[in-house]
């Protein structure tokens, strides 16, 4: 089989230390194995080298992929290009955290080719920052945007957390006007969420930290969605605003079912048609590719109603929602005649509508995702 436009996704688990919302495949403490993982995944890139695949976008994500070193990620992005041909254009994207990268980092990175940088500020209150565990400060997250800026960056990306305990709505207000003007050309917004075994929910457990009603957290997006609009930002996904054109093309390719290769540590793929994961601790990896050798891999192949499912639960995440034909194309049938009493269910209770062979999520529907996408699953 001929591919093309295959995405790249590069974990890297290591943090200085772990935010007290964090429930990703991450660690902390680990930092001098650093240079050690960095040779296990480019062994990783060539072991696992898909030969007809061109790569269309990289992603480094993590963790913290800014506490590699700027001569490590150029190593890694050197093997990439041994193996693949990447695409002229491809979209090169780093998540970093303020207060880990400086000035001359970030000029080398864009010298690279890294073109899209993704900063988790998640607030722009010291106090919340606090609660949630960041490792920097406000006035550090600003500067490290104007200096992304300064040293050629033109697409940057801000990740925010909405839903924090006792924030007012005016404090959210004051805090969207302040996202709004550090002129990012792409804005990720999540609701917080009290992950078991994460510090935070140990402390709702206790009693210490009270979470918001439905209500608010949701008052919060609302906001969001009519600030950002007027402030000339799309909403094209439920959690992401992009200016035109910046769409992240990376994420683009889980939602709407294109291939993607994961290295490195606790990473996914979706290849061939199956969900690949690999198998072990990060001991285990960094030993098994320490000698040249893969981890186990586990690969699961979706039943029809399962792969339905996820295409509809990632693909109505957008706001352009799901196509009868993209669906047709990939799977063989009707989607509106296979969902029948689904979709009429959902249309009926306001979170569906179904338009020149379309399914959309409403406003509503947005804010109860999940009500809806468990409705195309198995029971």
């Amino acid at each position: 089989m001929t591919l093309s436009g295959l995405a790249l996704y590069l974990h890297i688990p290591f943090c200085r230390r772990r935010c007290r919302y964090c429930s990703f495949a991450s660690t902390a403490g680990r930092t001098s194995e650093i240079p050690a993982y960095v040779r296990a995944v480019i062994c990783e890139i060539g072991l696992r080298r898909r030969p007809k695949a061109q790569v269309s976008t990289i992603y480094f994500g993590g963790g913290t992929p800014s506490l590699l070193e700027y001569s490590q990620l150029a190593d890694i992005l050197a093997a990439i290009r041994t193996n693949y041909t990447v695409a002229n254009d491809a979209e090169i994207t780093l998540e970093a955290n303020p207060g880990t990268v400086d000035r001359e980092y970030l000029r080398l990175l864009h010298m690279q080719g890294v073109n899209r940088l993704s900063l988790g500020i998640q607030s722009l209150d010291e106090g919340e920052l606090t609660l949630l565990g960041r490792g920097h400060s406000v006035a550090e997250a600003i500067e490290i945007v104007h200096i992304a800026r300064d040293e050629g960056f033109t697409n940057i990306s801000l990740d925010f957390i909405y839903g924090i305990p006792d924030r007012s709505i005016k404090a959210w207000q004051e805090m969207l006007e302040g996202m709004v003007g550090l002129g990012a050309e792409h804005l990720s917004l999540y609701a917080l969420s009290f992950e078991e075994g994460t510090v935070l929910a140990d402390a709702v457990e206790s009693g210490l930290i009270t979470p918001p009603d439905q209500d608010a957290v949701a008052g919060e997006y609302e906001l969001a969605c009519e600030v950002l609009a007027r402030a000339g930002y799309t909403q094209y996904e439920i959690s992401n605003w992009a200016r035109p054109g910046y769409e992240s093309r990376h994420n683009m390719t889980y939602w709407t079912g294109g291939e993607y290769l994961g290295l490195g540590y606790g990473a996914h793929s979706y290849l061939d048609g199956a969900r690949i994961t690999g198998e072990g601790s990060l001991d285990d990896y960094l030993a098994a590719l320490g000698e040249g050798m893969l981890t186990k891999l586990a690969a699961e192949r979706l039943s029809l109603r399962t792969a339905l499912g996820e295409a509809l639960m990632l693909g109505l995440r957008l706001n352009v929602g799901v196509g009868a034909d993209d669906i047709r194309a990939r799977f063989g049938i009707d989607l509106q005649g296979y969902f029948q009493d689904e979709i009429a269910e959902l249309t009926s209770l306001g979170l569906l509508v179904v338009d020149k062979g379309r399914l959309r999520l409403t406003p509503r529907g947005r804010l109860l995702g999940n009500e809806v996408f468990i409705r195309f699953f198995p029971a």
